[in-house]
């Protein structure tokens, strides 16, 4: 992902939560995500990078930006981990089921698998069904972790998925 990309990922973000979280939290929440405040906000994470977050991409056949993923070391509260977390994965909801998640979802699951993280975990709302069978398919399993995510006062349940990474032995010289 580079700053050129921020605007178009920013859309893809807002319009993924719009659609993906509909009934699922306050609609009046849904309604008031700023797709400027968030390109802004990916601009600002992009500058003071320090390499320990990785953004990727999907592009469709036209070369448009159809998904974002985003990566890095797994936090317990403060507490960076051995293991790896997805941070977020949306695709455009007029590109789903075309394969560009599961394209994010490799690259992301190969990068930390060679990045030598035992583990790759993630949150995903309780109720988000649609979510949950994508990364059930892609061998992640609730590990029963949960933790209550706040939107506008109301409560939504997060649970967490994990998958062992395969490890990758250094190529010899």
């Amino acid at each position: 992902m580079t700053l050129a990309d921020c605007d178009r990922v920013a859309e893809i973000r807002i319009r993924g939560w719009q659609s993906a979280y509909r009934a699922l939290m306050p609609q009046s929440y849904l309604d008031g995500l700023s797709v400027a405040e968030d390109a802004e906000r990916r601009r600002g994470h992009l500058a003071q990078a320090d390499g320990s977050v990785v953004n990727l991409v999907a592009e469709g056949t036209g070369g448009e930006v159809v998904g974002w993923a985003c990566h890095g070391p797994y936090r317990d509260g403060e507490v960076v981990t051995a293991d790896a977390e997805l941070y977020a994965l949306y695709v455009h909801p007029e590109h789903l089921g075309q394969g560009a998640g599961q394209g994010l979802l490799a690259e992301a699951v190969a990068r930390c698998a060679a990045a030598g993280h035992g583990r790759l975990l993630l949150w995903v709302l309780k109720e988000n069904g649609r979510a949950r069978r994508f990364y059930e398919r892609a061998g992640f399993e609730a590990d029963g972790a949960e933790e209550p995510f706040e939107v506008d006062g109301v409560v939504v349940p997060e649970v967490r998925y994990a998958r062992a990474l395969p490890l990758i032995s250094p190529s010899p010289r």
